[in-house]
């Protein structure tokens, strides 16, 4: 009993946090929080954001002007318990990878 009172006050203590106004600076933080994300999850978004990022910055060197293939790259692998739209607009607010998720954004829109 004492260990599922325990497990309630920390859920409380979570919500409690993710209310305050300083949590707005951190959307995507939030989010993961949220939508209860493991750390094995969490980091493999990561990972995926950045070899994203690496993908674009090397099309861009080369001239590519067409992107498409790292949208259907990111909704594909993105985390499931991860909404597309509301990933996309929680990085763009946080400033993760802020062209790579600008693009994203234009594209899944498009």
């Amino acid at each position: 009993m004492e260990k599922e009172n325990r497990c309630e006050t920390f859920a409380f203590h979570l919500n409690l946090l993710l209310e305050v106004e300083e949590m707005k600076k951190y959307p995507f933080t939030k989010l993961v929080i949220e939508k209860s994300l493991t750390r094995k999850e969490y980091i493999e978004s990561l990972q995926l954001l950045e070899i994203l990022n690496e993908r674009y910055e090397e099309d861009v060197a080369n001239g590519l002007i067409n992107h498409g293939d790292l949208m259907i790259h990111f909704a594909g692998m993105l985390c499931y318990k991860l909404p597309i739209e509301e990933t996309l607009e929680a990085l763009e607010h946080q400033g993760l990878y802020p062209e790579l998720t600008s693009l994203l954004h234009r594209l899944h829109y498009k």
